[in-house]
């Protein structure tokens, strides 16, 4: 069985057209884990990244959404277009694509790093 080094899981939830969220699928979630899956797999990543659709991730606010773990690196608005600098930049090169993160502060579910004094 493989061991990979990095999943990268793609937000491609399906939601009801009147939800005020919408949903990644709608907003091209399918086609931005296809053109991920193809980038990896021509970098010859196989068998040393998955990459997963995933239902939602809870980050609908922030468009299609992927996140990268080990490192638990979030991205939002992610296009298609985006896919090849994602594996070149991130997935081989290590180094994070900022202009797609999603900042800590903004995530969804996020615990704080703080408790208030009640």
């Amino acid at each position: 069985m493989a061991t990979f080094q990095r999943h990268l899981f793609v937000c491609t939830n399906e939601r009801d057209e009147d939800d005020e969220r919408g949903c990644c699928r709608a907003r091209g979630g399918g086609k931005v884990a296809k053109a991920l899956k193809i980038a990896a797999y021509e970098a010859g990543l196989k068998r040393i990244v998955r990459v997963n659709n995933a239902g939602c991730l809870d980050q609908c606010a922030h468009g299609v959404t992927c996140v990268v773990y080990p490192e638990g690196v979030w991205y939002g608005g992610v296009t298609p277009e985006d896919a090849e600098e994602i594996v070149r930049e991130h997935l081989i090169a290590g180094r994070p694509v900022d202009r797609l993160r999603i900042p800590e502060d903004q995530l969804t579910g996020r615990l704080p790093t703080e408790t208030p004094d009640h």
